[in-house]
């Protein structure tokens, strides 16, 4: 039996430097998964075995978590993972296809500039108290961490990101058009 090769459009083949840079380093930070099971196993082991409940355990293990999840976004972006109705792009030409990227594109920087700024003004007031002053957000809790304040500049660098990754993802989208390689 003779291998097929695989089309290129079915490898995860990375569309710019900035998709492969978001790829690499999402593959790394996904390890920190493995870390918060394991912080996670420690603090059932010292409430139930213990009865040493941890202060800082839920935080972080709930703050590394959700920056991964936020990092996934760009991420399914950049491998071209993302939410799409297969059942109208599938049935469609390539030249459809590329119009229908296009559209999808422009709609997406025009979202992702919007929550970008939106998170950017929720870092303003995370970050800085009303008259000014440096000071980051906490959870409240005992243990107290900067998490929130965090979590929020996370989500402003995410959507920057993200509306780099939408221009560049367009302009590729636009000259391939021209092209006319795929009609």
């Amino acid at each position: 039996m003779k291998d097929v090769p695989t089309p290129p459009e079915a490898e995860d083949v990375p569309k710019n430097k900035l998709d492969a840079c978001i790829i690499k380093v999402s593959h790394v930070l996904s390890l920190l998964f493995i870390f918060t099971v394991f912080i996670s196993f420690y603090e059932v082991l010292m409430r139930y075995v213990f009865d040493a409940p941890t202060t800082w355990v839920h935080e972080t293990a709930s703050f590394i978590g959700g920056s991964l999840f936020v990092i996934g976004g760009i991420y399914a972006f950049a491998t071209d993972k993302h939410v799409r109705v297969v059942l109208i792009y599938d049935a469609v030409s390539n030249k459809t296809r590329r119009l229908l990227n296009i559209v999808h594109h422009i709609v997406g920087l025009t979202f992702s500039l919007m929550m970008a700024w939106a998170a950017y003004t929720m870092v303003q007031t995370s970050w800085f108290t009303p008259w000014g002053e440096f000071r980051l957000e906490t959870s409240g809790s005992y243990f107290n961490p900067p998490y929130p304040a965090l979590l929020k500049a996370l989500i402003f660098v995410i959507f920057c990101i993200l509306s780099v990754q939408f221009v560049l993802h367009l302009f590729q989208e636009i000259k391939a058009l021209r092209s006319r390689h795929d009609v």
